[in-house]
């Protein structure tokens, strides 16, 4: 039934809903207020919150509207579809709030790009579903047969977590012989219960009465709730105890020790002895108050037994009753207010937070959105943010509760990777707490960094004659930023060395800058060139340095040496003359040779190959010089030849060698007497005169018998063309078809094909395809062949002009099989050719017969016949 009330409860509550909105002009802020009733379904509709602010739904997804509840439990949340807040758990007023009225939850919603921060309160309606309770289900009285009419006993009020009209709202007590009931507010508008005697009681008559209080509250329909009351009727008592005040009040800071004394209650009895004695007890309704605090049954003290929150409870009533052994009690009421105290730190939330941030982001980007919270009140719950020092960063308030952290200076990667941000917030309670949070932010890398190499320019030195693809250097240069924008790549410069592009030379490994050559070097060509190499990054766009690499090609000793003088030919002889008077020291003559290598390569030192027993000459190793050294004498031969070894002083070395013919006498006859004899590679020469006399009549009797057939050919030719011509107009002409083809049509075993010329020094006798049927002269436009006049005849072949060479070839009858062929045509008398037999000219028999075959200029006609 209660359930069912519920829900009739919660649908009149929904058509009923109450809207509140407050503006706040300055804007700062924007205050939406709802009211809903207690325990709606999940998913019921709180209100249409973008209507009710006139906020588009398109601003509230850009914006990425959210609800930030803070420490509350998150009762709605946000429909960015539809602009709705919706319910999204069932609320119980009584769990929320307690007793509070108004009850209410405050949450914010935030929107982002710009901020926008709208406050929202929620109203719960309490509707009637609980039912007054009483603390216990049975107490008993006990109550001196002597009381009074008016004797009051206070009771245990009912407890209903209902507030407003479904709230406890009366009292009955049964049966009502001789109590009545009471009940009324106190100044402090505390309600409380008495049940008053009517009429005395009767011990020997009943000693024990039992009594029914109900409870009813103001719900539709109402609740109620009951409590036993047993009455036990005691020897007469006939003074109660009696509170000095009704209403007791004390404060006490929250977080108090356990033990603190609150504060102390006193009652008096009139009685004396034991009827005198007066006992305190606390009359607790709810359980959470009980066990808060304990009091002294003796003294009265009232002390702190459990952990005192300011922001949970703020203030306490605790009901009290002095009860002496007869029996008789009174009450009163001690009301404890909690103060605040600083013992809660703020709490720190991110609710935006980019990371990473590039570093080229202009100052004044927004890094993080901050929410910062305290739960105290006051001066202890306002709170000021901060941020370590030296760090290109600011924090400023935004809005309400709100921070935002902004970039404060240029951001470089390359020096600050990222950043530990802390940020510490401190309220203004005494003494002050404080909370940090750190965040770590990472720095982004954008490309703007060109990549270094190590040297401005580079040197490379290498050896000549290396092979191609020898690695010669190893360039590296370093980029400042990370990852794709760190890639450096090589490439070789387009650029010019002695006329030979840079790619000819060298080539460069693009990822690890190994420079390998690309050919060998020479370095009698050139001695070094310079390259340029550029370093790219893979960034985008990419940036690029460029840097010099001169290579030095080192010599090698890869030249002999070059003898200068003496000239050596095979032609003539160069014999020196030493006299016999010569003295020792005698220059006779100076070798002259030259290296093209450089260095320690080029250096030249000379020797005589073989040295006598007693050598007459000898050669200077540095300079070449051949000097005496000694006395000629008459053993000496006249004819000396010395042979000289020059050789450089590489490694391994190279040499070169040279004949120096030196004659030893006084006179010049002498000499030519001597030296007619003296051949230089004798047999030598006598063999290659042979063979050059030899080649020389081979090739003129080859030239000679050329001559004589060239001229018997043309000769022979010339003899052919005058005895065609004169019996030309001789030859008869007689139409011959063979058997079964008497249409002229031959079979394709009798089919040729045939070109030629009628100039014999242009003939042409082309073999031509076989076809399968007969072959016809085609006569073309430019290609065609003029039949001559009657008096054109053959035997007049010297008189007729000459006229333009033409090109004509046979064809087949058969179209598919058709071939047109150009052949030349030169300027001769016409003769008619019949192909009425294979390989058969026929020459024309008459006039008409000319018009019906085709005619050919020709003087002389030379032809091959090809069978099919």
């Amino acid at each position: 039934m209660a359930s069912s009330y519920s829900r009739r409860g919660v649908a009149d509550w929904k058509r009923i809903i109450s809207l509140l909105l407050v503006w706040h002009v300055a804007g700062v802020h924007t205050q939406v207020r709802y009211s809903i009733p207690e325990e709606m379904s999940k998913g019921s509709v709180v209100g249409n919150i973008a209507e009710d602010l006139g906020i588009d739904l398109k601003r509230l997804r850009s914006g990425r509207a959210r609800i930030v509840a803070g420490d509350n439990s998150p009762y709605v949340e946000l429909n960015t579809d539809k602009g709705t807040l919706v319910v999204s758990e069932k609320i119980d007023r009584e769990l929320v709030c307690k007793q509070i009225s108004p009850c209410s939850f405050n949450f914010e919603m935030i929107l982002e790009n710009p901020i926008q921060l709208y406050e929202v309160t929620v109203e719960i309606l309490d509707i009637n579903d609980h039912s007054p309770t009483f603390p216990r289900e049975e107490i008993s009285i006990e109550i001196s047969e002597g009381a009074l009419p008016g004797t009051r006993f206070l009771l245990d009020r009912a407890n209903d977590p209902d507030v407003g009209v479904n709230s406890i709202q009366g009292y009955t007590l049964k049966p009502g012989d001789n109590f009545i009931l009471k009940h009324d507010k106190r100044p402090d508008r505390n309600k409380f219960i008495e049940m008053i005697l009517q009429s005395p009681v009767d011990r020997e008559m009943k000693d024990e009465l039992s009594l029914v209080l109900t409870a009813s509250d103001g719900g539709k329909p109402p609740k109620t709730g009951q409590l036993r009351i047993k009455i036990n009727v005691l020897d007469i008592n006939d003074n109660a105890p009696r509170f000095s005040k009704e209403v007791y009040r004390a404060s006490i800071p929250e977080n108090s020790q356990l033990g603190y004394v609150v504060t102390a209650v006193s009652a008096s009895d009139a009685d004396k002895g034991v009827n005198g004695e007066v006992f305190y007890a606390l009359r607790e309704v709810d359980d959470s108050e009980n066990a808060v605090f304990v009091i002294d049954e003796s003294s009265g003290e009232i002390t702190v037994s459990g952990r005192i929150d300011f922001e949970k409870t703020k203030k306490f009533e605790i009901n009290i009753e002095a009860k002496d052994r007869g029996g008789l009690t009174d009450s009163c009421v001690v009301i404890i207010d909690v103060m605040d105290v600083n013992d809660n730190t703020p709490v720190i939330s991110l609710t935006s937070f980019t990371n990473p941030v590039p570093e080229n982001a202009p100052i004044g980007t927004t890094v993080a959105v901050i929410n910062v919270k305290d739960s105290d009140s006051g001066v202890n719950g306002q709170v000021k943010c901060a941020i370590n020092r030296n760090i290109p960063f600011v924090i400023k308030l935004s809005l309400r509760n709100y921070y935002t952290l902004l970039t404060d200076d240029n951001l470089d990667r390359e020096m600050t990777p990222e950043y530990n941000i802390t940020i510490t917030a401190t309220d203004e309670g005494s003494p002050p707490l404080s909370t940090t949070k750190t965040i770590n932010l990472k720095i982004s890398d954008v490309n703007d960094n060109r990549p270094v190499f190590d040297h401005v320019s580079y040197t490379a030195r290498v050896d000549e004659n290396i092979s191609p693809g020898v690695s010669i250097f190893t360039i590296s240069a370093q980029d400042a930023d990370c990852c794709q924008n760190a890639r450096v790549s090589y490439f070789l410069e387009d650029t010019n060395i002695n006329g030979a592009p840079a790619s000819s030379l060298v080539s460069i490994n693009a990822e690890t800058g190994v420079v390998s050559a690309a050919r060998s070097f020479d370095y009698e060509q050139f001695k070094d060139f310079k390259i340029s190499i550029r370093a790219q990054d893979g960034g985008s766009p990419p940036l690029s340095e460029n840097t010099t690499v001169q290579v030095i090609i080192q010599d090698q000793n890869d030249n002999s040496p070059q003898i200068l003088y003496p000239v050596q030919t095979s032609s003539s002889m160069v014999a020196e003359l030493v006299p016999r008077s010569a003295d020792i020291g005698y220059l006779v003559t100076k070798v002259v040779a030259v290296d093209v290598d450089s260095g320690q390569n080029a250096w030249l030192s000379y020797k005589l190959q073989k040295a006598a027993d007693r050598p007459l000459f000898e050669v200077g190793a540095q300079n070449g010089e051949i000097r005496t050294v000694r006395q000629v004498t008459d053993k000496d031969a006249v004819k000396q030849k010395l042979t000289v070894i020059v050789e450089d002083n590489g490694q391994p070395s190279r040499s070169a060698t040279v004949t120096v013919n030196v004659a030893v006498a006084d006179s010049f006859p002498e000499v030519l007497s001597e030296f007619t004899e003296f051949t230089h590679d004798k047999d030598y020469n006598n063999n290659l005169t042979f063979f050059l006399l030899l080649a020389l009549i081979v090739v003129s009797i080859l030239f000679i018998f050329s001559v004589i057939a060239i001229i018997s050919v043309k000769i022979y030719r010339w003899r052919q063309r005058k005895l065609f011509y004169k019996s030309a107009n001789n030859l008869p002409v007689i139409p011959y078809y063979p058997t079964m083809y008497s249409d002229g049509t031959l079979h394709h075993t009798y089919n040729y094909e045939m070109c030629g010329t009628t100039d014999s020094r242009m003939t042409d006798v082309k073999p031509m395809r076989p076809y399968s049927q007969s072959t016809l002269v085609s006569l073309s436009r430019p290609g065609t062949v003029q039949r001559q006049q009657k008096q054109q005849q053959a035997g007049d072949a010297d008189d007729i002009s000459p006229e333009p060479a033409r090109e004509f070839c046979s064809a087949t009858t058969d179209s598919r099989r058709s071939d047109m062929k150009p052949v030349r045509l030169y300027n001769q008398n016409t003769l008619t050719i019949n192909l009425s037999r294979p390989g058969t000219v026929q020459r024309q028999k008459s006039q008409e017969q000319l018009d019906a075959e085709v005619t050919l200029e020709v003087r002389e006609i030379s032809y091959f016949l090809i069978p099919n």
